[in-house]
């Protein structure tokens, strides 16, 4: 596990639709071959990304980053791949700094002859998946979108749309905030332009590329990953066990349905199931206790309970081999309480850690080894680190769901299938799925 918690993981460069876009595609297409493209570790810092209200202030500490090419004549972005997000957005720059080398990693609407801005009256400013629904600028009568960021701060820009060019597909025209706001880019060079909106709502990229199939392996070296997008029979070394969408017959105020919500069953900790009602795993009658599977969140964050039994378990198991850190005013993150002391240029235990498994309808991920522990930078007690186990207490951050984040979606095949409603699990060595894919696809 690299080091610093604002250093590390991975990313993406993207791919094309399962069939090319059109606005009128009723008649029956051939089927496009998917598109395969390698995942590269990329830095994000802490607050230069803006978030949905709904999302955790240190959401993107560290993202899954994917490359596009966006306008006439292209320009070439980086964008962060966000499941959990619907509004694709790009950085903006002013007209009076487009030739400036602090615009470098911003994208330049006015060099763009396919950018428009979206008026009004249309459809798109009627949007009411969002967070925040767009507004409208009396003055421009053009429409207005708002993001908040990370420090609490605010940012607004233009709802607008451009060409994205996707593989060899045909450019798509796709609907994205064009914000004004500027951030600093990450310390390993690599700015970071935008987001790329990926759940099920109307605005999403997804949405907007009819795409219904897409699926990533995340892996725990640089350079090893692979995401794949559009219509794929994996090959046998990739055995998916399936889970269905869940979906709420009736709107819930609290639950999100644009999200990939799947049922939580049951935890265990070393094989040992955690003694957790059924009625704390689901959703109750407001909506709140869905769990999201979300590229976008780096650990993985139970509510209350949940974390309460998985915390009580996975200390008593652990005692024999790890020093609990006893130190209750302590929390990483404000959501991570339970630590231990690792003595100093050491590494934990990892082998002789319990797995904890999440228990899906149909499928099952467990979380072993390096996976289980993270250490907090900069923080010591005396000659010793501090680590943390990467399940947060959601109820401290404070949120009203269960999200699976991508650190514990690492060499595991994770595949979204729209067109049957269900995510597809296989456990599986990125860097061989890598291999293996490019050499048959």
């Amino acid at each position: 596990m690299p080091p610093p918690l604002l250093a590390c993981l991975l990313l993406l460069c993207l791919l094309a639709t399962a069939r090319p876009w059109s606005a009128a595609a009723d008649a029956p297409r051939p089927a496009a071959k998917p598109r395969v493209f390698p995942l590269r570790a990329r830095q994000v810092p802490a607050g230069s990304l803006p978030r949905p209200p709904s999302k955790l202030r240190f959401h993107h500490n560290v993202s899954l980053t994917v490359s596009l090419a966006v306008g006439t004549p292209p320009q070439n972005v980086t964008m962060v791949l966000d499941t959990g997000s619907e509004l694709s957005w790009l950085l903006c720059a002013p007209s009076r700094q487009q030739g400036n080398a602090s615009a470098a990693s911003s994208f330049r609407p006015r060099a763009s002859r396919t950018f428009a801005a979206v008026p009004c009256g249309s459809a798109q400013c009627s949007s009411r998946d969002l967070p925040a629904p767009p507004s409208c600028d009396g003055a421009t009568r053009r429409c207005r979108v708002s993001l908040s960021y990370a420090d609490g701060s605010a940012s607004d820009g233009a709802l607008a749309t451009d060409v994205f060019a996707v593989g060899d597909a045909p450019p798509l025209r796709s609907a994205f905030g064009c914000m004004s706001s500027a951030y600093d880019s990450s310390p390993d060079g690599v700015a970071t332009a935008g987001l790329l909106g990926m759940n099920r709502g109307a605005l999403s990229f997804v949405s907007q590329a009819s795409t219904r199939r897409f699926s990533y392996c995340i892996s725990d070296r640089d350079d090893a990953g692979v995401l794949l997008l559009g219509h794929s029979d994996l090959p046998p070394f990739l055995p998916l066990n399936y889970t269905p969408l869940y979906q709420p017959a009736l709107p819930l105020p609290y639950f999100d349905r644009v999200a990939y919500s799947v049922q939580l069953l049951g935890i265990r900790v070393g094989g040992k199931p955690l003694p957790i009602p059924a009625s704390v795993l689901a959703p109750d009658h407001t909506g709140a206790g869905q769990t999201m599977v979300d590229s976008g969140t780096q650990f993985t964050f139970l509510l209350g309970d949940a974390y309460s039994a998985l915390k009580a378990e996975f200390l008593k198991q652990t005692k024999p081999v790890l020093t609990a850190l006893g130190d209750p005013n302590f929390a990483f993150q404000e959501a991570f309480d339970t630590c231990f002391r690792v003595p100093a240029g050491r590494p934990p235990p990892s082998a002789r850690l319990p797995a904890v498994s999440l228990l899906f309808k149909g499928a099952e991920m467990s979380v072993a080894g390096d996976r289980l522990l993270y250490k907090v930078p900069g923080e010591r007690r005396g000659g010793d680190g501090v680590w943390c186990l990467t399940f947060g207490n959601a109820d401290m951050v404070p949120l009203t769901a269960y999200v699976i984040g991508h650190h514990h979606q690492m060499n595991l095949w994770v595949e979204y299938d729209l067109e049957r409603g269900r995510v597809g699990l296989a456990p599986v060595k990125c860097d061989v799925a890598s291999e293996r894919l490019g050499l048959m696809l």
